[in-house]
């Protein structure tokens, strides 16, 4: 199985699940259907086209992490952020971290490989896991996250990002470069 909307019956939260909980959140969002996007450069193949670009709008890449103590993270990043592993373990206060399997991904943040997303929380924060967030999403009019699939993405300001992830349980935190 792959991490498109034709298997999201297989997740915990369903991609359909989650939208029309947020939209009885009222949260609002704009919707973009596309093909499945497994990487930062497959998703560059569609912004500007399917996925608009722009002034304010902020796209993202997602690092679920775990530590020796097998505690797990979810790193939040501007998509051509430069990031070191080694130096991102220290200023999280986790000494080394690796990347988690796909198994781990599955049972912690409730997706597969090529969706995980801020929006991976409804699960993470039921399950432990911890979220750190690139400064740089702080000012965006926009965030472009995928919704639990990887062929859709959805477009949410920052604030009503964070409303959802605080209904949610999830403490997120800053990461401070």
């Amino acid at each position: 199985m792959d991490a498109s909307s034709t298997f999201q019956d297989t997740l915990p939260v369903s991609s359909d699940a989650l939208l029309e909980t947020l939209r009885d959140w009222g949260i609002a969002f704009e919707y973009y259907e596309h093909i499945p996007l497994r990487t930062v450069e497959d998703a560059k193949t569609v912004q500007g086209a399917v996925i608009p670009a722009g002034e304010g709008r902020v796209d993202i890449k997602n690092l679920y992490l775990r530590d020796k103590k097998k505690r797990n993270y979810l790193i939040v990043l501007e998509q051509d952020r430069a990031i070191d592993l080694k130096e991102l373990g220290a200023a999280i206060g986790a000494g080394k971290v690796s990347f988690g399997s796909a198994d781990r991904l599955l049972e912690h943040l409730g997706v597969r490989p090529g969706a995980v997303s801020p929006l991976t929380m409804v699960t993470g924060a039921q399950t432990g896991v911890q979220i750190y967030l690139d400064p740089a999403l702080r000012d965006a009019m926009r965030i472009h996250v995928h919704p639990l699939v990887n062929d859709r993405t959805v477009a949410i300001t920052p604030d009503d990002l964070l409303a959802a992830l605080e209904r949610w349980g999830a403490e997120v935190k800053w990461l401070e470069f």
